[in-house]
């Protein structure tokens, strides 16, 4: 947009339906406080993020439909969403609650499987017999944490090159390891 929109432009354009940039510029502007409002609220990142995300859509919604009657109001408007989905969110979690403590006890306990084992002179075993290059990619990606990019560049070969390898040798030591998929 080259021109900057007052807010009840912004809704104006936007509840006529044909302006997708009104849409971009709406989740320019509100989606930081949005995130913020969650980061306060609910003291986490990605609650946040989900914060963020519904309460666009919502006020989305409205503004296509032309719910919002003073427009000039669109960040007070975006806040009081805000707060609902919070407190929409802390009901949930309360109900939640409540009906763990009331019917938690009758709840059959979740079937505990054992943890795997892992045969570590096998691994190392079935990674020796992986072909050079494979061995390589493996150790540097799963030991040496590198970087897709990484491996690429020091192998000579392209990072579509590396994931076929890789994935490759995560089969073959799948097999060697006798781990069904």
């Amino acid at each position: 947009m080259d021109i900057e929109l007052n807010d009840a432009e912004l809704v104006r354009q936007i509840g006529s339906g044909r302006d997708r940039e009104a849409e971009a510029e709406l989740f320019r502007r509100m989606a930081p406080r949005i995130r913020l409002y969650g980061l306060r609220h609910l003291r986490d990142e990605h609650a946040s993020e989900d914060l963020t995300q519904q309460v666009l859509i919502t006020t989305l919604e409205a503004l296509r439909a032309g719910r919002l009657r003073e427009p000039e109001k669109l960040a007070s408007f975006v806040l009081g969403t805000c707060r609902m989905t919070v407190l929409n969110l802390r009901r949930g979690a309360q109900r939640k609650e409540r009906l763990l403590q009331q019917f938690g006890a009758d709840l059959p306990a979740p079937a505990q499987r054992p943890e795997p084992r892992l045969d570590h002179d096998q691994l190392r075993r079935c990674v020796q017999n992986l072909k050079e290059r494979e061995g390589a990619v493996v150790v540097m990606t799963f030991y040496d944490e590198q970087t897709g990019a990484d491996v690429a560049s020091f192998l000579g070969v392209s990072e579509a090159n590396v994931r076929v390898i890789r994935h490759r040798a995560i089969h073959q030591l799948r097999d060697c390891m006798g781990v069904a998929e």
